[in-house]
């Protein structure tokens, strides 16, 4: 079996908040094409560590590398850039721009990107549809439950094909079908694109669709971080 690769790494992460640390420490490994859950308590620094992965925050201590780049040394317009590219980001709140219809809202990372205003909307429409919510083309956030805020916020991180897709709470606004729906999308992404997925879940049965599960506590992993999950290609749940 071949050796998976390593994608993004964190050594000896470090996060603080004013006086009050969020990570102490961490280190972690996660291979490309993985699903890695990142599960704990309330407060326990899951989200802090998925914006330290992501580029959105850069730790006080310790080192992430994306490849064989050490994104937490980029600038911020450098990794700002690779989130239009290639990552995709989904929070947990969906944060959507209440001015913008649905369709707009997916087509904005390929509009800043400079694709054409006609392949956005055309890329747009069709990551709605993928997900079930193909009427919200039209409608602003205001005009949306959460759980369909959710699902446009996750059409709009995939829309550029990210090869990383960072997820927070990604079910938490959702009914239990519409949930089914949006993991088995991240499942088939990892499977049939070798998407790396990265989702933060406080959900035993969304962490069950993962490959891996770290679990973090004060600050720090609880157990081993550093170990590739075994995957073989094609593999379902």
């Amino acid at each position: 079996m071949t050796e998976p690769t390593t994608l993004l790494r964190a050594h000896g992460v470090v996060r603080s908040y004013g006086r009050t640390p969020a990570l102490r420490g961490v280190d972690l490994t996660v291979a490309q094409g993985e699903i890695l859950a990142i599960t704990g308590p309330s407060g326990c620094g899951k989200s802090t560590l998925l914006h330290c992965l992501a580029g959105i925050l850069t730790p006080d201590e310790g080192e992430i590398y994306y490849g064989a780049h050490r994104l937490d040394t980029w600038s911020e317009r450098a990794r700002s850039r690779l989130r239009r590219t290639e990552f995709g980001v989904l929070f947990q709140f969906g944060q959507l721009v209440p001015e913008l219809t649905g369709a707009e809202n997916v087509a904005l990372p390929l509009l800043l990107a400079g694709t054409g205003r006609r392949v956005a909307r055309t890329a747009a429409l069709e990551g709605l549809d993928r997900l079930g919510v193909a009427e919200l083309a039209d409608q602003r956030p205001g005009e949306m439950s959460g759980g369909q805020q959710q699902r446009c916020a996750l059409a709009r991180a995939l829309v550029t094909e990210p090869r990383v897709l960072f997820t927070d709470e990604p079910t938490g606004a959702l009914d239990s079908l519409a949930g089914e729906q949006v993991l088995g999308e991240l499942v088939r992404l990892a499977r049939e694109r070798g998407t790396t997925v990265l989702l933060v879940t406080h959900d035993v049965r969304v962490a069950g669709y993962a490959d891996r599960e770290l679990e973090l506590r004060d600050g720090l992993v609880d157990g081993d971080g550093l170990g590739l999950a075994p995957r073989a290609p094609g593999a379902t749940r």
